[in-house]
């Protein structure tokens, strides 16, 4: 076995999820989730197929954003990951719940714009998702400064009341 990090490619301020599914109906169920959580969303979708052809199956509202993800999911080749581009000004936020209900969902790696590393384990049988890093460690604990600007943020976004 053979482990690699696969970077996402992807522009600096997009967001982004990576997850596992089980079923080819994951490709049309996700996307239809999406249309339904965010009218008129901007995104793509890549799924991984596992067994039979063994494809990359697409599907999305945006063909740079499909483009993004099928180029992702051929770097990251695991079998059942999924990986939705969300477009600008798009969060998971808005979208995640409605993700994880989705049936064939098993699991979400992560909903980030962050910098992320894809770790995988390569096999004769093929690769799989053992985890991600995302973003940076920590480089301190927040202060009451940095408490309160975090407040501040989330009720200037419309998060919070």
């Amino acid at each position: 076995m053979e482990l690699k990090l696969i970077p996402i490619e992807k522009p600096e301020d997009l967001n982004f999820i990576l997850g596992q599914t089980h079923f080819i109906k994951t490709v049309e169920d996700v996307h239809e989730a999406l249309v339904q959580s965010v009218p008129g969303i901007k995104f793509g979708l890549a799924f991984c197929e596992a067994s039979g052809p063994t494809l990359v199956r697409l599907s999305g509202t945006d063909d740079e954003l499909i483009k993004l993800a099928k180029e992702n999911a051929l770097a990251i080749g695991s079998g059942h990951s999924f990986i939705i581009m969300l477009g600008d000004g798009y969060f998971p936020i808005s979208v995640l719940n409605a993700i994880k209900m989705v049936p064939e969902v098993c699991r979400i790696f992560c909903a980030t714009a962050n910098p992320t590393q894809v770790v995988i384990a390569e096999s004769e049988q093929g690769c799989g998702i053992l985890g991600v890093i995302d973003g940076y460690s920590p480089k301190g604990v927040e202060s009451d400064a940095d408490a309160a600007n975090r407040k501040d943020f989330l009720r200037k976004i419309g998060y919070k009341l």
